[in-house]
């Protein structure tokens, strides 16, 4: 089953020595996940300040920058798995570097017959 583990928290809660030192730790776990034939994909996201939101209501679209809600705990990036049960996705979810310092949402992904494959 796949697993979509959202990795939220503080943009201002790392310096930049602590952000490149969480990516090489990630670039790691990935390498690990990858041999384990659990790795999908992963990356980090640009700040929230970089976000574009958009909706579409009565047929007219709204465009907002930024996030669509105020949080304390921004989405900052994911890891996409592939692992036989929700444990084994927890497992892997608490090696983030982001867990100990925010929060990581495992969350299982729905396969939707006929979309696009690689």
């Amino acid at each position: 089953m796949k697993y979509m583990l959202l990795i939220y928290g503080d943009e201002q809660s790392l310096n930049e020595t602590e952000r490149q030192d969480c990516y090489v730790e990630s670039t790691q776990l990935a390498h690990q996940l990858k041999s384990a034939g659990q790795y999908l994909a992963a990356n980090p996201l640009h700040p929230t300040t970089m976000a574009t939101s958009i909706q579409v209501r009565n047929g007219k679209r709204l465009v907002t920058d930024g996030p669509f809600a105020e949080t304390r705990e921004q989405l900052g990036g994911y890891f996409l798995v592939e692992v036989g049960n929700l444990d084994e996705a927890m497992a892997i979810a608490e090696k983030i570097p982001m867990a100990r310092k925010g929060t990581v949402e495992v969350r299982p992904v729905i396969e939707i017959p006929g979309l696009p494959t690689e």
